[in-house]
């Protein structure tokens, strides 16, 4: 038990996880785009898990891994969870194991997480860089929604209202390093490299050959 404690612990190095936070259609999947695009093999995705039926052409532990109810209310008991939350009658969380495999990879984990994640990962010990990613006006995000004409009208005002909820909440003092206004692509994604400048060298440090 106490190696695997210690190996825990181990993949717990290395460059310092990333949550990003921020409502549907903040922009927070283009910027995330970017950065994987520019920095090949730096970043890695902590593969998600949820209750919900996958979606056309969604892979099994690539884009999620599906699960019942009953096997992740067993894993979130036993404590195997970072954050988990409830979102139109599913589940979705981060498992402590999403993780460390990617740690183990030296890469920098990121967590695209809700409010109610943030919150969890607060109180635990995974010390990350929080960043929350905005929309210049609910206005906008709501434009940028209905451009999509991927939701219906009711989800859409499920959106909107947990946007509001989202960006009211995210005004408590300390709760995120760094707050990008996506107003201008460009300016974001500059902000974002930034912030993350000193875990990417991490990253690229000397490459086991």
């Amino acid at each position: 038990m106490q190696g695997n404690k210690k190996a825990a612990l181990a993949a717990m190095q290395g460059p310092r996880p990333v949550v990003l936070s921020g409502p549907s259609g903040a922009g927070k999947s283009t910027l995330l785009k970017k950065l994987l695009k520019d920095y090949e093999n730096i970043f890695g995705f902590s593969v998600s898990h949820t209750t919900r039926q996958p979606r056309p052409g969604e892979v099994n532990g690539k884009d999620y891994h599906f699960v019942t109810r009953e096997d992740m209310l067993k894993d979130v008991n036993a404590g195997e969870f970072i954050e988990h939350a409830e979102f139109s009658g599913n589940m979705y969380g981060t498992s402590k194991a999403a993780v460390q495999a990617v740690q183990a990879q030296n890469q920098i984990c990121v967590l695209d997480v809700d409010m109610q994640g943030v919150k969890n990962i607060k109180k635990t010990d995974l010390n990350p860089i929080y960043i929350s990613i905005q929309p210049p006006s609910l206005e906008v995000l709501e434009k940028r929604l209905r451009e999509r004409q991927t939701e219906t009208e009711e989800s859409l005002q499920k959106r909107l209202k947990a946007a509001r909820v989202d960006l009211e909440l995210s005004k408590e003092p300390g709760l995120f390093n760094l707050i990008i206004i996506n107003d201008n692509l460009e300016v974001a994604y500059l902000k974002l490299k930034e912030i993350l400048a000193e875990e990417i060298k991490k990253a690229q440090g000397p490459k086991k050959s």
